[in-house]
């Protein structure tokens, strides 16, 4: 890596955080230990052409393939005890796991759907490359052509998939990335605030406190985590809302969109749509793109459209 990028993500995260992320990222291969998961089926490359060649034989995958495109738009309503005023209504678009350069069709879809969306902000839950390692360049054309059809404020983390090499010119799309950092939204006299982490799953680069340390207790405050098994830690710090991805819900689904597997430690009814931890309101999306194979089966590609309302007395 050329010394003027190192230099620059020293002076933009700090040289702890970006000497940690670099570090962990030279062991981009490890298919087991490091992160929260001891296997990490996202490094086994061998795995990935065996899966796509029995879904070819067996005639699955061009079904699993076609369901990638099918985008659905869903709504989610999250009232919220305190929200200011002029907070109620306020809607967040929400966008995960998009992977873009593994498969570029449902890009092209969510950029058509884009067109008609009414929201006041939007939120990318991090995973915008494909694979773990090697190039990205591909990933931030394919993030560009998104951006350029997203008409508001857009603000984003990354994800295990995603090398911090990546911030600078994610940031030039005038993408506010918030690693361990919290931006301030205002709406006349009252805010809110929105706080996000840098990947928590594999990289373990999170720092709530840091990220969470200027905001006053009184005040909402919304966490943008790439994945959700940092929940705990989310609502015993107040958060009173959580929004994040990485599951894929399953993507390869039993019928009734019962997961094979999440990759994730956490609870089952935690991996796709809202749910609830204490006081905290969690939605986990199940993302935009897809993972190691570019197929979905009972568990279709999404975008969310979070509506916060004024918690009735």
């Amino acid at each position: 890596m050329q010394l003027d990028r190192v230099e620059r993500l020293e002076q933009r995260l700090g040289r702890v955080h970006a000497q940690q992320r670099l570090g962990i990222e030279k062991d981009h291969e490890a298919i087991f230990g490091h992160g929260i998961n001891f296997f990490h089926p996202e490094n086994w490359y061998s795995a990935h052409a065996g899966l796509r060649f029995a879904l070819k034989v067996t005639g699955l995958y061009r079904i699993g393939h076609k369901n990638t495109k099918k985008i659905q738009v869903r709504h989610n309503n999250i009232e919220i005890p305190g929200l200011p005023a002029s907070f109620d209504n306020f809607t967040i678009l929400h966008i995960s796991d998009m992977h873009v350069d593994l498969n570029p069709g449902p890009m092209q879809r969510l950029t058509e759907i884009l067109q008609g969306l009414q929201y006041d902000i939007c939120v990318l839950t991090g995973d915008f490359r494909g694979q773990t390692f090697g190039p990205f360049e591909a990933a931030l054309r394919g993030l560009a052509l998104v951006r350029s059809h997203l008409h508001r404020p857009v603000y984003g983390v990354l994800g295990n998939h995603d090398t911090i090499q990546m911030l600078p010119e994610i940031e030039a799309m005038d993408i506010r990335m918030l690693l361990n950092e919290s931006e301030t939204i205002v709406r006349g006299n009252q805010q809110i605030h929105l706080v996000g982490i840098d990947d928590a799953h594999y990289y373990r680069a999170d720092n709530i406190q840091k990220a969470a340390s200027g905001i006053p207790h009184d005040e909402i405050s919304i966490l943008l985590s790439h994945t959700p098994e940092i929940y705990r830690q989310a609502a015993h710090a107040g958060f009173q809302v959580m929004l994040s991805g990485h599951t894929h819900g399953g993507q390869i689904c039993l019928p009734g969109s019962i997961p094979i597997t999440l990759d994730s430690v956490l609870p089952r009814h935690m991996g796709a749509g809202p749910w609830k931890y204490g006081k905290m309101a969690g939605y986990t999306s199940v993302g935009v793109g897809s993972s190691i194979v570019p197929v979905r089966f009972n568990c279709l590609p999404e975008i969310t459209l979070h509506h916060l309302h004024c918690a009735s007395a």
